[in-house]
């Protein structure tokens, strides 16, 4: 497998036989990922569905012992999701108790810079409450985006709404397509999300000339 070179699931993979140490451990990392470990959310994802892929074929993967227990796909995937919601929800509701000193705070500066507020501004305006479906997305900008939205007006069930939705499109898809199909299917994947990526980029690109044009015309009235 390409992907066992990867530092988590070289680590993770020894307890490939331990389930409850693997869904500990799935949901120790997405909760710290929602505080912003840079450490793409995809890795855990991805190795949670290869250690479940694993459990499922032992042709392919013999186990330790006879009737070892293995990651289940399904409740890995579960598991996986509930972190990712709670981790989000709970950043969530720190900024809306702690918002506020958090960013005033020197040793959050970093975080909370010019260029990263205003994106997240601009999406809040732009979207409201559905722009917490993009943050879902946006590696970097997650964590101080949820702690913003836990200091704008938005309520707790909006919020948790339009999250769920956003994780259940995205983490146990992923990893129950892993499970089913093995590595194969990773390949499969990473194609379809660069040709996701290549649409978003012409769509952003057909939208700053069509900007620069509407520019252009006011200018020249």
């Amino acid at each position: 497998m390409e992907f066992a070179s990867q530092p988590f699931f070289q680590w993770i993979s020894q307890y490939a036989y331990e389930p409850h140490m693997v869904y500990m451990a799935i949901f120790g990392m997405m909760l710290l990922s929602g505080f912003g470990l840079p450490v793409p959310e995809e890795v855990y994802v991805v190795s949670a569905g290869i250690l479940a892929y694993m459990g499922a074929n032992p042709e392919l993967f013999p186990p330790p012992f006879p009737n070892a227990p293995v990651v289940n796909g399904y409740e890995v995937a579960a598991v996986t999701l509930f972190s990712v919601i709670f981790a989000d929800f709970l950043v969530f509701s720190i900024g809306r108790s702690f918002g506020r000193k958090i960013i005033a705070r020197p040793r959050f500066q970093k975080i909370f810079t010019e260029a990263v507020m205003n994106r997240i501004n601009g999406w809040l305006k732009k979207y409201g409450i559905l722009a917490a479906f993009i943050f879902r997305f946006t590696p970097g900008v997650r964590f101080p985006a949820h702690i913003l939205l836990g200091m704008a007006s938005f309520s707790a069930w909006q919020f948790l709404l339009v999250d769920a939705l956003a994780g259940l499109i995205s983490v146990p898809t992923q990893i129950l397509l892993i499970y089913h199909f093995g590595e194969p299917i990773l390949h499969a994947m990473h194609k379809f999300k660069l040709a996701i990526a290549a649409l978003l980029l012409a769509a952003l690109i057909v939208y700053l000339i069509r900007q620069l044009l509407l520019s252009g015309k006011r200018l020249s009235r």
